[in-house]
């Protein structure tokens, strides 16, 4: 179920350079699935009409809260940012399909690379309330831009990548996915940047199933505007579109048409 809201902010601080923590009122009567997104209006006027889709990262149920976690980037963005503590944020949400879960699992790879760490949060949670080993893989482009590490700690083990190697192993996600450690798993979640996407899918083809969370710009968040489609494999082969606000963001891994 879908609503549109005002919601009061609780909490909103810096976590790194550029990378805020929002958590906002969350409504009693909906349900969340990790990997769906909220879209978010920055301003009440005109200006910057165009909600901002932010990922899910945690349900706070001790406090009825909602946590995103964003980039400082754009105009938008730096609008959000100056919001305070108690001001209140128009919210449509959850939109979008999330992760899904399957009972049968007992070790899921969790994939994060940069902004696309924040929905691992809850779906870390979500699955070891399961029973559900969670092995957690990050990369950023260096430390200070790292996010949520010690909240996915948590979960389970956590592996480090960075680009200029501050934090961790300096290479890439893919570096960690070593052949003993796909052979022990029995899923995969992946979200990030395309060049991440496709160097994961690549890897994981043949060896574990999974899902990749696709990042892409959006108009209206719920399908109407065509404004995020991407390219998708379809059941009879052949390469076609589906939109990543609606049909995704979170796809079957076999599903996402690299170019």
């Amino acid at each position: 179920m879908t609503s549109m809201a005002r919601l009061t902010i609780l909490e909103h601080r810096e976590i790194a350079d550029n990378m805020r923590w929002l958590a906002f009122e969350a409504p009693h009567d909906l349900q969340y699935e990790p990997g769906q997104f909220l879209h978010i209006r920055v301003t009440d006027g005109v200006d910057h009409l165009l909600r901002r889709p932010i990922s899910l990262c945690r349900v706070d149920g001790g406090r009825n809260a909602l946590v995103v976690a964003y980039r400082v980037g754009g105009k938008g963005t730096k609008l959000l940012a100056a919001k305070n503590v108690g001001d209140t944020l128009d919210v449509l949400g959850p939109l979008g399909k999330g992760f899904p879960l399957h009972d049968e699992d007992r070790h899921a790879i969790l994939v994060g690379g940069g902004i696309g760490v924040p929905p691992m949060v809850e779906l870390a949670d979500q699955l070891t309330q399961r029973g559900v080993q969670v092995t957690t893989i990050v990369g950023f482009q260096s430390k200070n831009v790292s996010i949520l590490i010690d909240e996915l700690t948590r979960y389970g083990e956590v592996l480090v990548a960075t680009n200029d190697g501050s934090l961790g192993l300096q290479g890439f996600v893919t570096d960690y996915m070593t052949d003993e450690l796909l052979a022990s798993a029995d899923r995969f979640y992946a979200c990030g940047p395309t060049p991440m996407l496709r160097a994961v899918q690549a890897r994981m083809t043949g060896r574990v199933e999974g899902y990749l969370s696709l990042e892409e710009r959006m108009g209206c968040g719920i399908g109407a505007c065509m404004a995020c489609v991407t390219s998708c494999v379809l059941p009879d082969g052949s390469v076609g579109f589906k939109k990543v606000c609606k049909d995704g963001p979170v796809f079957p891994a076999p599903e996402v048409y690299f170019a």
